[in-house]
């Protein structure tokens, strides 16, 4: 590069001839006017398709079976191995195995689905539902609790509730809000009824007054995943199953929702002494960057209830 820089600032900056650059440097006129045309080396670039003359009658066959794989489970897909033998029993192929196995490579690498590791920013956080048997009072009962991930650190929040309802959901910020010790600028949901009364065409939502008033109250900013796309928020939805998983195994018996609640929250701050695979620092450690950007809480406390308009008689009788 610092050649290729050279060249350009002698012919660009300095206004000299290419010839005399191209004698100076040791090089043909024409590679120093390819490099005026680019500000950094371009790199090879094939101007047509590989010959393949030994492969190219069977591209097609070799095509057919990897299109039909698609349709069927993945442990019993075809292997390069497996294809080149087919081509010769099947098609009498007189090639060798590498030209097939490079071939069904960049196939295979062409229509993979890619990947990109994704980082969070601290103060950001994602909140979904789940559902697990409880025993409560002696009686077993579906419990739905609320979950709250912190991606950045993966610090967590659980609460369980007897129903998946607007008082609930609402009951749930708060606690996990005094929790944390602050609130998390932005938070991922899905498109749970409970905050989007509606998805316009658009792709905008029309969110619930209960949920809107949250919010407003807490200042933090709300954004919606896709419809049927759970990857979106695959953190929580991780959080979701490692509660079920560790917190909820065996079906927890408990006399009251009060005695079960205080145990997910000791379970969340043990939490907080682990180390996930791959840091060096314990999700408590970490969490303290995500403290660092929360939002204070605010003075007043949210009223986490239902509202409804009703009419009050002369008498101060509400119906």
């Amino acid at each position: 590069m610092e050649i290729y820089g050279g060249i350009r600032r002698a012919v660009l900056v300095e206004g000299r001839s290419q010839r005399s650059v191209a004698r100076e440097f040791g090089l043909a006129r024409v590679t120093v006017r390819k490099m005026l045309g680019y500000s950094i080396p371009p790199g090879y670039r094939r101007k047509e398709p590989a010959k393949r003359p030994k492969l190219g009658r069977w591209v097609g066959v070799i095509d057919a079976i990897l299109e039909e794989d698609k349709q069927r489970p993945a442990k019993q897909r075809h292997t390069a191995k497996r294809i080149f033998d087919r081509l010769r029993v099947e098609h009498a192929f007189p090639g060798g195995y590498t030209i097939v196995k490079d071939y069904v490579r960049r196939q295979t690498l062409r229509n993979r689905e890619i990947f990109i590791p994704l980082t969070h920013a601290p103060g950001t956080a994602q909140a979904d539902f789940g559902e697990a048997l409880v025993t409560i009072a002696g009686v077993e009962c579906q419990a739905h609790y609320f979950a709250m991930d912190l991606p950045q650190s993966d610090d967590c929040f659980v609460e369980a509730f007897p129903a998946e309802t607007t008082e609930a959901f609402l009951e749930a910020h708060v606690g996990a809000f005094a929790y944390f010790g602050g609130v998390p600028t932005c938070i991922l949901y899905d498109n749970t009824k409970l905050a989007v009364a509606r998805i316009l065409g658009d792709g905008t939502r029309q969110k619930t007054r209960a949920f809107s008033e949250l919010p407003s109250h807490y200042r933090f900013a709300e954004k919606f995943g896709r419809p049927t796309k759970g990857h979106d928020q695959g953190n929580v939805e991780g959080l979701v199953g490692y509660a079920r998983r560790n917190f909820l195994v065996p079906v927890p018996r408990f006399d009251s929702w009060q005695a079960l609640n205080a145990y997910l929250l000791e379970q969340c701050r043990q939490h907080r002494e682990q180390r996930v695979r791959g840091e060096q620092e314990t999700i408590g450690e970490r969490f303290a960057r995500d403290r660092a950007a929360f939002l204070p809480l605010p003075v007043s406390e949210f009223e986490a209830c239902e509202k409804r308009v009703a009419r009050v008689s002369s008498r101060s009788l509400v119906r």
